[in-house]
């Protein structure tokens, strides 16, 4: 399970599951990928419940 991040600066991809992880990063800043980190924790059942909807068929 993972998502992509789009901004004006770049792109990032973060593993969801066994854990929280970058997987890959196209010219974000740190301060930005912690940001985004942090995001995805504190919504992260929100983002599973909906990843999990998404692709259930």
């Amino acid at each position: 399970m993972h998502v992509h991040i789009y901004c004006a600066d770049g792109e990032a991809k973060f593993w969801l599951e066994p854990e929280i992880e970058l997987a890959k990063n196209f010219k974000l800043s740190r301060k930005q990928l912690k940001e985004i980190e942090n995001i995805l924790e504190e919504h992260y059942d929100e983002i599973k419940s909906a990843w999990q909807e998404w692709f259930k068929s």
